[in-house]
C-alpha cells in the first residue's frame, strides 16, 4: 500500500508541476504577444517612452507681428531705409562670425589683390584655435578670392588673419582697420577685438543692417554671400581642393534669399544676417541671439511670410531713427 500511495503521490507531483510549467509558458506568450509592435500594450509602452519635443512656435503673435525668437532682431527695406520691424535693436550684444562682413569689407578697403596667393600660416592656426576645424593647412597657399569664400561661406578662421595679411595687415592692425571700417560705417556701439568672432565683437542688430548694406554694394562679397558652394585650390605643386558649402541654409531652401552670413559663439549664441525679396520689397534683416541653430532661419522664414501677408500696417517707431 505504502508504495501504491507514494506511486499516486508521485504522478500527483508531476501533474502538478506540468501544470505549473505550462501555465509559465502560457503567461510568457501572453506577454510576447502584448509587446509585439502592433499590440496595444506596446503602442502604450512606447508612448510613455517617447519624449516629446517642444510645441511648435506660431508664426505670429497675438498682435499680428512675427513671431520672432532671437533676442536682439531687425527688419528694414534696403531700398527705401523704412524700418518693418525691431525686437531689442539698439542692445550691444556679441555677433560672433558676422562681424567676418566688415572683415572682408575692410580688406576690400585696402585694395586686397584678389588674384594673389598667399599662404597659411602657423599664426593664422593659432589664432583660429577655439573655433570649428579649419580646412586650410598650414604651408598651403591659396588666392585671395579663395580665402574670402572660404571667409564668408564657410566661415573657415584662419582665413580671416590670412586675406588680412594678402591686404598687408597683421592681425594687431588689421583689428584696427576693421574698427576704422566701423566708424568710416557711421557704426557707434560696434568694436572688434578679434578678426574672426571668436573671442569678442559685439555690436547691434541695428548697425549690422548698415553692415550688411555695406557688404551687398560690394559686388565681389555681394556674389559670395549668394553663392551656395564654392571649391578654392591651392596653388602648390601637389594642388589640394577643398569645397565649401555655404553655412547660410535659406540658399538652399528659399529662392528668393538674396545671401548673408551666420554665427555662433558660446556667448553670441546663433546669428543670422540676411537679405532677400519679400513681400515686393528688397528686405534686410538680422537675428542675434537665438538658442537654436535653426532658430534663425525660422525666423528669417516667419519674418518672410508675415511681409508677403502685408507685413506692418504702418511702419514701427523707435528712437533714434
Amino acid at each position: 500500500m505504502i508504495g501504491v500511495e507514494a506511486m499516486h503521490s508521485c504522478r500527483r507531483r508531476r501533474a502538478r508541476t506540468s501544470s505549473c510549467g505550462l501555465g509559465s509558458l502560457l503567461a510568457v506568450a501572453l506577454l510576447v504577444v502584448a509587446l509585439l509592435p502592433g499590440s496595444a500594450e506596446a503602442r502604450r509602452r512606447t508612448r510613455s517612452k517617447v519624449k516629446r519635443g517642444p510645441p511648435p512656435v506660431a508664426a505670429l503673435t497675438k498682435d499680428g507681428g512675427p513671431n520672432v525668437q532671437a533676442s536682439a532682431a531687425i527688419v528694414v527695406d534696403l531700398d527705401s531705409g523704412d524700418l518693418l520691424y525691431a525686437k531689442r535693436p539698439d542692445d550691444s550684444v556679441p555677433i560672433a562670425s558676422t562681424g567676418k562682413l566688415v572683415l572682408a569689407l575692410t580688406v576690400r578697403r585696402k585694395g586686397v589683390v584678389l588674384a594673389a596667393k598667399t599662404v597659411i600660416t602657423a599664426t593664422d592656426r593659432l589664432l583660429a584655435r577655439g573655433g570649428a576645424k579649419s580646412r586650410l593647412l598650414e604651408g598651403r597657399a591659396f588666392s585671395n578670392h579663395d580665402l574670402l569664400h572660404a571667409m564668408l561661406m564657410g566661415s573657415d578662421n584662419r582665413a580671416c588673419t590670412a586675406v588680412g595679411r594678402g591686404a598687408g595687415l597683421e592681425p594687431e592692425r588689421l583689428i584696427a582697420e576693421m574698427n576704422e571700417t566701423a566708424r568710416g560705417l557711421g557704426l557707434r556701439r560696434t568694436r572688434f577685438t578679434d578678426p574672426s568672432g571668436l573671442h569678442g565683437n559685439t555690436s547691434t542688430a541695428r548697425e549690422m543692417i548698415t553692415v550688411l548694406q555695406a557688404a551687398l554694394a560690394d559686388p565681389v562679397i555681394a556674389r559670395i554671400l549668394g553663392t551656395v558652394t564654392h571649391t578654392v585650390v591651392s596653388a602648390d605643386a601637389k594642388r589640394v581642393q577643398v569645397t565649401y558649402t555655404n553655412t547660410n541654409h535659406l540658399l538652399r531652401t528659399r529662392r528668393d534669399c538674396i545671401g548673408g552670413k551666420t554665427g555662433f559663439t558660446d556667448e553670441a549664441l546663433y546669428c543670422l544676417v540676411a537679405a532677400g525679396h519679400h513681400g515686393g520689397r528688397r528686405v534686410g534683416m538680422v537675428f542675434l541671439g537665438a538658442q537654436g541653430e535653426l532658430t534663425r532661419f525660422a525666423d528669417y522664414s516667419r519674418v518672410a511670410s508675415w511681409l508677403e501677408q502685408g507685413g506692418p500696417e504702418r511702419p514701427p517707431t523707435l528712437p533714434g531713427k
